[in-house]
């Protein structure tokens, strides 16, 4: 059984985005992913509807008040072994956001964060290879259970 889950790993890796309060320049960029010009697809890497279907949760934006416990609940609901990437400088740090009154902080204030993808907005090869570090530790925790 644990051999068939790390060959699904090694054939495809299921993405979830969830924005919580980018200002969709990170969005735009996953979009551009996805499109022919890096066309992840080819690596087997598939955006999902649900976060019920997904390994890895793709999240971009600092966390604001009202996503709180809507972020915490799409995480909950991801199966084991998942993985978390933070994409964009807002998601990580704040950045120019910081100090705004609707602001909780970085999402790993409110859930644990695997991999950081630094830029504003990030290019799509940075992206890609966030996933990529997402796969390689997936690949870990299967090979330990």
């Amino acid at each position: 059984m644990v051999k068939a889950l790390t060959k699904s790993f090694k054939k495809s890796l299921w993405v979830y985005h969830c924005n919580s309060g980018s200002c969709n320049g990170c969005d735009i960029e996953i979009i551009a992913a996805l499109c022919p010009r890096y066309d992840v697809e080819r690596f087997g890497i598939k955006l999902v509807g649900t976060p019920r279907h997904a390994d890895v949760l793709l999240i971009t934006g600092p966390v604001t008040r009202q996503l709180v416990e809507k972020v915490k609940r799409v995480y909950a609901q991801m199966p084991d072994p998942k993985a978390v990437i933070c994409v964009g400088n807002c998601g990580n740090t704040g950045d120019v956001f910081y100090e705004s009154y609707n602001l909780v902080g970085p999402i790993d204030q409110v859930i644990p964060v695997d991999v950081y993808v630094i830029g504003c907005p990030p290019r799509p090869e940075n992206i890609i290879n966030g996933v990529a570090k997402a796969w390689v530790k997936l690949e870990t925790l299967e090979a330990k259970r």
